[in-house]
């Protein structure tokens, strides 16, 4: 990977630290933990999210508004009526908001709503949308597509620094297998790998690796066993109505208790969970 010039590391102990919005950062001892539904539905549920997040605490929150889906005929989005409820929520409870953009055309209108701008795995190689992000003048959070090589993924945030975008995070949420018990494999290798080979911050998508709420608390802790400097994990006032990747989507309190939990782990590896102090249960005398 030597020509990937901007994306690796010049010396061992180089990492970047990214501001996002006025009061968040990811890169340095601190996790960053961005938490919401698949979806945007109504304000609403937006807002009943936002309210709960806040004790979690969550430092941004999630919600697709253009939905790159599989079946054509399943749900692709609000759209712009959802941009609409993100940036009210984001108003309202003063929180920055992540969501995906899938074209090029996208870009002007998602900026002016969002504080970080998410590209999917399916659009991991989509050299236009990349180039043009790269002048977008915002924090971009890449996601590895659900096949592609390291090699694939650190050229593709490549594309972004070179264009002159140097905001750019990794987040590794799982490659295709053979095995269909979850939805795919967790490749914790590849966040020690990358954490080695660049100094942009990595983080996890533990909800689409797995695809069962159930095995989402394990793999988030161990993702930050493993380095990784941030999380993105799907939650839903409603898990089971929730119109996009419901069996994966975890309920407010389920989200609340988790990042609860992280606090040791991440203090196990030098690492603090912002807003969250680590409880040791006293052994009985």
């Amino acid at each position: 990977m030597k020509n990937a010039k901007l994306v690796s590391k010049s010396h061992p102990t180089q990492q970047t630290a990214i501001s996002i919005g006025d009061r968040t950062t990811i890169g340095g001892q601190d996790l960053l933990i961005i938490g919401g539904p698949c979806a945007v539905e109504s304000l609403e549920q937006m807002e009943t999210v936002a309210r709960h997040l806040a004790h979690a605490p969550v430092q941004m929150l999630r919600g697709g508004v253009f939905k790159p889906r599989t079946s054509p005929y399943s749900f692709q989005g609000m759209g712009d009526a959802g941009l609409t409820i993100l940036s009210a929520v984001r108003q309202r409870y003063g929180i920055p908001v992540v969501t995906e953009v899938m074209s090029v055309h996208q870009i002007e209108s998602i900026v002016a709503h969002a504080d970080l701008l998410q590209v999917g795995s399916r659009n991991m190689q989509n050299f236009d949308l990349l180039k043009a992000l790269g002048e977008a003048g915002k924090p971009v959070l890449l996601k590895r597509g659900l096949a592609a090589t390291l090699e694939e993924f650190v050229f593709a945030a490549e594309y972004i620094l070179s264009h002159g975008n140097p905001d750019v995070i990794l987040c590794e949420r799982g490659i295709r297998s053979f095995d269909s018990f979850t939805r795919n494999i967790l490749d914790l290798g590849a966040v020690v790998a990358l954490k080695q080979i660049t100094h942009l911050p990595v983080m996890v998508d533990p909800s689409h690796a797995a695809g069962k709420r159930e095995l989402v608390a394990g793999l988030a802790r161990a993702a930050v066993a493993a380095g990784a400097d941030g999380l993105i994990i799907e939650c839903h006032p409603e898990p089971e109505q929730s119109v996009s990747d419901a069996r994966q989507a975890l309920s407010l309190p389920e989200m609340v208790e988790l990042v609860q939990s992280l606090a040791l782990v991440a203090e196990a590896v030098g690492r603090r969970v912002p807003g969250v102090e680590p409880v040791r249960e006293l052994s009985a005398a």
